[in-house]
């Protein structure tokens, strides 16, 4: 967005007032609710790149050069009708909400985004669970994905089924410490100390990964950390098949 975000701002200043520039010749010829559809349609196009900003700038400059060229008299900040004076206080309420949508829109893309980004993590490891091969090579991809989904700084793994004091991200999404849930979406992952997921299959734990998000402050959500506990479960069945294969290992 921001390799974009000055051009756009400043098209939401300027473009308005050239589209009614344009339209000044044929003023006394259509309605001024016309001009008004066409300066929404302005608003909806630089509204469509989400920044909430340039859409309200669009608005607010559709509005004042509406004032300025379109509405009687002319070519001052004048308004005499009614009429006129509705359109531009619409203009403004227009601009405002289909803003606000457009955001919206793009938030709800981003996040099918992030959640096929998600599914993905997982069918990926899946398969490489079912293809058998190193577990070592699966528990390296599965800490790159855990440092992706959850936003954290690094992962460790460790054998065993050895558990400590430490907080711990639980298989119902939860984060707990001394038996207490955090709200990780307000104050986020603790920055002070590991949190622990243990890697389970069949109810034995098989190892843990330690998250770490230490250099700054990570708020994943109740699915992202679902996630996480789903791509530990994945290690913990790589774990125990191979345990069955090679149980002297």
């Amino acid at each position: 967005m921001e390799t974009y975000r000055n051009p756009v701002l400043a098209g939401s200043l300027l473009v308005p007032p050239a589209v009614c520039a344009l339209l000044t010749p044929f003023r006394d010829n259509f309605d001024n609710a016309n001009a008004a559809l066409l300066l929404v349609v302005v608003i909806v196009g630089v509204a469509a790149f989400g920044i909430r900003l340039a859409g309200v700038l669009a608005a607010v400059s559709s509005a004042v050069w509406f004032d300025f060229f379109l509405t009687v008299p002319y070519n001052t900040f004048t308004i005499n009708s009614s009429d006129d004076v509705e359109l531009t206080i619409l203009l403004v309420l227009i601009g405002a909400a289909v803003t606000e949508i457009a955001i919206w829109g793009r938030r709800q893309q981003a996040k099918a985004s992030r959640h096929r980004g998600y599914l993905d993590g997982v069918i990926t490891t899946s398969q490489a669970v079912a293809a058998g091969g190193s577990t070592d090579d699966l528990i390296e991809q599965v800490r790159a994905e855990l440092t992706a989904v959850l936003g954290i700084d690094a992962v460790k793994f460790v054998a065993g089924d050895k558990q400590t004091q430490a907080p711990r991200l639980n298989a119902d999404g939860s984060v707990t410490r001394g038996g207490h849930i955090l709200k990780v979406e307000r104050d986020g992952l603790p920055t002070n100390s590991e949190i622990e997921l243990a890697v389970q299959h069949a109810g034995e734990t098989r190892g843990r990964f330690l998250l770490i998000a230490a250099a700054h402050i990570a708020r994943p959500d109740l699915e992202q950390r679902l996630v996480a506990v789903a791509l530990a479960d994945q290690v913990g069945a790589a774990l125990s098949s191979r345990e069955a294969l090679h149980p002297h290992l």
